[in-house]
């Protein structure tokens, strides 16, 4: 299945007559859940999301590649929709990234997604980042692209220079990374539609547009992103935000007033709840494997 995946969600990049891919951000296989509900047609495991929700940390590099993978894991199994995973950096020099490819493509990712930062890297809106060499990350994507079992897993290679070294040298770079084989371009932290243009004018091939609420890059709409020539709009935690945000709505309530009893329209249903998670066909699947009907 993560091959036909794969393909699916290569032939989608690769469309530059339609308006880009819409990409849900996850923390976790409940948001997944929620997105595949919702028509999203792939979901991002952000490492940010994964941090702040799995470990209520910063995106400073603190995620580990076991818990990474098991999130991997639990969201393919979750969900039926392509699945681009954040890997930070790999997880190392050019054979941890071997390594990483290998884990997250077992584990259910259809496509990766490595920077240049140096480890432990920050989150790409953060200021203080530093970047590797282009050479060494040349190697890493090689590295990615040998190590994957099919080319249906997709590499996408992030740059983080425009903040370290300025826009054309980011620019550079991902050609740089298109030459050594990665299969999507990530320009992160442009901080003009202007700088957005230039992105995609000289640098062939699909490239991602990070809307960030709040962070450096302007949110654009997206077939204004469309005329730009991006392939792929990612929204990578705008999901946990909403959540984060209705969470703080429940407790307060809750702690203010000491029941739950007048925000009911402001929480998921319990039918609801058990019908997001399935819980149908996990009644189906037990009654089935336990030899028995229900009436």
């Amino acid at each position: 299945m993560t091959s036909s995946l794969g393909a699916r969600l290569r032939e989608r990049v690769a469309f530059r007559d339609q308006a880009p891919l819409l990409l849900a951000g996850a923390p976790n296989a409940l948001t997944a859940r929620v997105a595949e509900e919702t028509g999203f047609e792939a979901v991002y495991l952000s490492g940010a999301g994964i941090t702040n929700t799995y470990l209520g940390a910063p995106d400073v590099g603190l995620l580990s590649l076991p818990e990474l993978a098991g999130h991997v894991e639990a969201t393919r199994d979750a969900v039926s929709l392509p699945l681009v995973v954040d890997a930070d950096t790999g997880f190392g020099n050019a054979l941890g990234v071997q390594r990483t490819v290998r884990t997250l493509e077992r584990a259910g990712a259809t496509a990766i997604q490595i920077e240049d930062q140096v480890s432990p890297k920050r989150c790409g809106h953060f200021t203080g980042k530093e970047v590797i060499e282009a050479s060494e990350m040349v190697g890493k994507i090689q590295a990615a692209v040998d190590a994957r079992a099919t080319e249906d897993f997709l590499i996408v290679a992030r740059t983080d220079a425009r903040a370290v070294l300025g826009l054309t040298a980011a620019c550079e770079r991902a050609n740089l990374y298109r030459e050594a084989g990665a299969d999507i371009l990530f320009v992160e932290a442009p901080g003009s539609p202007e700088e957005l243009a230039e992105i995609t004018r000289t640098v062939p091939g699909p490239h991602i547009a990070n809307m960030v609420e709040g962070g450096l890059t302007p949110i654009l709409p997206l077939e204004e992103l469309r005329t730009l020539g991006f392939s792929v709009a990612l929204y990578a935690n705008t999901a946990m935000r909403g959540a984060v945000a209705g969470m703080r709505i429940a407790l307060r309530h809750l702690k203010e007033h000491g029941d739950t009893t007048e925000i009911g329209d402001k929480i998921i249903s319990w039918a609801d709840r058990q019908n997001l998670v399935r819980k149908p066909l996990f009644d189906a699947l037990d009654e089935k494997y336990a030899g028995r009907t229900t009436e």
